[in-house]
């Protein structure tokens, strides 16, 4: 089959995801940009933390639930299924590669968009007299 469409690998500034699982979180910090790098390592042991908490919720089959939504992503945390709170409800949302260096809160949105409708009655002039009935 000379048409076979091949997939293109996933690299992360110039590592391949492979590589990027056997760093440390701290050591994935340093191919970061600057605002999450600095966040990262501040909060290490935060970030640890969650992900410990996450396995072992998972080994248990039970959902992974989140307020924190500062989190940044990072390698270990690919695969898994996590539910952020957006402040009224928890949105499920799949790790993938393409989100590492991400914060967990940017795919967890907290406003809807607006959907215009028909307006109301007592909405415009010409049905400001009618009955509300």
């Amino acid at each position: 089959m000379e048409n076979e469409i091949k997939k293109k690998e996933f690299t992360y500034r110039g590592k391949t995801f492979e590589e990027l699982k056997k760093l440390d979180v701290r050591e994935f910090a340093k191919y970061l940009e600057a605002r999450p790098r600095r966040s990262v390592l501040r909060q290490f042991q935060q970030i640890e933390n969650f992900i410990e908490r996450a396995k072992t919720k998972i080994s248990r089959n039970k959902q992974v639930k989140t307020h924190q939504r500062d989190i940044i992503v990072v390698p270990k945390m690919v695969g898994m299924k996590i539910h952020i709170y957006n402040g009224r409800n928890f949105i499920a949302s799949d790790i993938i590669e393409e989100m590492l260096g991400h914060t967990l809160g940017e795919f967890s949105l907290t406003r809807n968009k607006v959907k215009h409708g028909k307006s109301g009655v007592g909405a415009t002039k010409g049905t400001k007299h009618k009955s509300k009935k």
